[in-house]
């Protein structure tokens, strides 16, 4: 082999690797930021394919505020909470300051690390805005396999506690 050849042969030896770890890298920077969504039913149950999540994943979970659930420690900012769609109820334990909106039986998203079959570590919540909006993942997820949410008269005029 003359030598311009083995130059050759040994740049594209050396950006065939380069990509390679590059795109190797990206692959896990993106598996370790990527959370999954479900719904208390999927969570408990699984997802239709079949997967479920493992303790220790991050995830994030959607659902309704269950009325009567909500536990505040008066000695520190931790709340705990149960979420549910119409199937399982899902504890979700939030150290921090809860958003404005929230409050029993309204819509919220949770995003943490799963702590065992039913409980919920957050880091974030999210609270849906008015009475007609729902993220999208929770509204698809609803409108597949569950009925429609009926709303209290209280609720739709945003005094129901």
């Amino acid at each position: 082999m003359n030598p311009r050849r083995k130059k050759r042969l040994g740049l594209i030896l050396a950006l065939f690797v380069g990509i390679s770890a590059t795109v190797g890298l990206m692959l896990y920077a993106l598996n370790q930021n990527m959370d999954l969504f479900y719904t208390p039913t999927e969570l408990v149950n699984g997802k239709p394919d079949g997967t479920k999540p493992e303790v220790g994943q991050r995830l994030r979970i959607g659902g309704m505020v269950v009325a009567g659930s909500v536990v505040r420690d008066s000695n520190s900012l931790e709340v705990s909470f149960k979420v549910a769609d119409v199937g399982p109820q899902v504890t979700v334990i939030y150290d921090g300051i809860l958003p404005d909106l929230f409050r029993e039986g309204q819509g919220i998203v949770a995003q943490g690390v799963l702590v065992d079959a039913t409980t919920i570590k957050a880091h974030e919540v999210l609270a849906k805005h008015d009475e007609e909006y729902m993220p999208p993942e929770v509204a698809e997820a609803m409108k597949k396999t569950h009925e429609p949410l009926q709303y209290t008269e209280q609720q739709k005029q945003g005094t129901g506690q």
